[in-house]
């Protein structure tokens, strides 16, 4: 976070691509040793919110305090993401429904989308520090943080095409943009989340 409030956003943004390669591998181990805990999962929550929460919140504000320098509070907004990341942490932990899929966007793919605006400054700066985007992406990642949009997750139960078609399309995608447009895939990996996440449960109501 120190990183993200002294404006070397693109070392933040290293450290939260850190982060989530941490946050997959542990519970990857954990499910493998079977050690999985209430503990341990609140303990995971607790790293999330910093991670995909605070962290995020600072590259926001550190956006905001460049695009309003005259404003003494407006900048504070950019912590609403952290807000909301914490009460999306908290709805998770506390919902059955979630136990496989998500309900609302996890924290660590809104992080990657919060960390590759600075990236994405590089070639469109004007709009990434426009204020109105600025503040616009702030009250629309928040809102999909606690939303009841379903969204699959990468726990992958086996590894059978037909059961998971949709997410291999989406993973193969996902990689193609990536070795295309480097971090200005994410916005468009981000899309195509919500896109094969909606085609994917239709698909499994149907085959019902």
């Amino acid at each position: 976070m120190t990183f993200a409030l002294t404006a070397q956003l693109q070392l933040a943004t290293y450290c939260v691509i850190a982060s989530g390669i941490f946050d997959f591998l542990d519970g990857l181990v954990a499910r493998a040793l079977h050690v999985k805990s209430p503990i341990g999962k609140e303990l995971d929550s607790l790293a999330d919110v910093v991670s995909f929460g605070l962290v995020p919140g600072a590259i926001y504000y550190t956006l905001l305090t460049a695009a309003f320098p005259q404003s003494e509070y407006l900048f504070y907004l950019g912590f609403l993401v952290t807000i909301f990341s914490a009460i999306r942490l908290a709805k998770f932990n506390i919902d059955d429904r979630q136990t496989t899929d998500f309900i609302g966007l996890n924290t660590p793919m809104n992080a990657f989308y919060v960390v590759s605006l600075p990236f994405l400054a590089e070639t469109y700066s004007g709009l990434i520090h426009h204020p109105a985007f600025i503040l616009g992406s702030i009250v629309v990642t928040s809102a999909l943080l606690v939303s009841n949009i379903r969204l699959f997750s990468m726990k992958l139960e086996s590894m059978s095409w037909q059961k998971n078609r949709w997410k291999f399309i989406f993973i193969i995608l996902s990689a193609v943009c990536i070795g295309l447009l480097k971090f200005a895939a994410v916005p468009v990996i981000l899309v195509l989340y919500f896109l094969f996440s909606f085609i994917h449960f239709r698909r499994t109501a149907q085959a019902r």
